[in-house]
């Protein structure tokens, strides 16, 4: 099972010193990927924890590129209904491009109503929308020459389209992750849960000829308590999850290490 972290690019924690230290020591300690998040606009009624401070996730994904060679470079999730499919392809392909095919593509819906009418996207239509975007996506990294509202425009760069995790419930996300993407990305997805969502994946997939899909969840653990962590992280693994990615609390980069260091020693064990 591959093992990533969370990184935030929120809130106080989310200044350029304080990334680049905690993404540097996320690769220093061997874990398989860093992940971040996307908002791009929070009402003040509801931005506790972040301030309404967010760092776009592409710009922030493509700095930590240059400032990393090994870790994968995951957005969970990118609201595909936020932006146009043109220009959300570009971006993809951007940090594809710029990171060696690093990039992990976390994808999602969308839920805040708000954020919603702020960039003018209609909540109602968020499935639809989301399922033209994907497709879409697909057809730009499947060849060079694509259509978009009757225009034929060159598609490059055209790196190696990323994996595609589609996060959200069931039975929704994990129809569209069988249609459209490569994974499944469930968040606080119980290890004794794992195995029945699997299959139901499985049968999806078959209908459609494709291959299985992978499992990432990603969840917390208990890195105060090492043998808690442990068992905890053991059962994801005995239920066929194929990546974890630990959600890391912190506020200074001391603790962000410090937590990394617990859950590299649990990894290890």
């Amino acid at each position: 099972m591959l093992v990533g972290v969370t990184l935030r690019n929120m809130g106080p924690e989310s200044t350029r010193a304080m990334m680049a230290d905690c993404v540097r020591v996320a690769e220093d300690r061997g874990f398989e990927s860093v992940w971040i998040t996307d908002h791009v606009a929070i009402p003040p009624d509801d931005a506790e924890g972040s301030g309404g401070r967010y760092v776009d996730p592409f710009a922030t994904l493509s700095w930590f590129a240059g400032l990393t060679s090994k870790i994968k470079l995951g957005a969970g999730v990118i609201v595909l209904p936020y932006r146009p499919p043109l220009v959300l392809a570009r971006q993809v392909a951007a940090v594809q491009e710029l990171s060696a095919g690093r990039l992990l593509l976390g994808v999602g819906v969308g839920w805040m109503a708000a954020e919603f009418r702020a960039v003018g996207a209609d909540r109602r239509y968020r499935a639809r929308d989301s399922d033209a975007a994907l497709d879409f996506l697909n057809r730009c990294f499947a060849t060079d020459v694509v259509e978009a509202n009757g225009q034929p425009f060159l598609f490059k760069p055209r790196p190696p389209r990323p994996p595609v995790l589609v996060g959200g419930r069931p039975p929704h996300a994990l129809e569209r992750a069988a249609r459209y993407g490569d994974g499944w990305l469930p968040m606080g997805l119980e290890p004794a849960d794992v195995g029945p969502m699997r299959v139901r994946y499985r049968e999806m997939t078959d209908r459609l000829d494709k291959p299985p899909g992978t499992i990432t969840v990603m969840a917390g653990l208990p890195l105060y308590d090492r043998d808690a962590s442990y068992d905890a992280l053991n059962q994801y693994r005995v239920s066929g999850v194929d990546r974890l990615v630990c959600a890391i609390r912190y506020r200074t980069y001391t603790e962000y290490a410090s937590a990394i260091g617990s859950l590299a020693a649990v990894c290890a064990r």
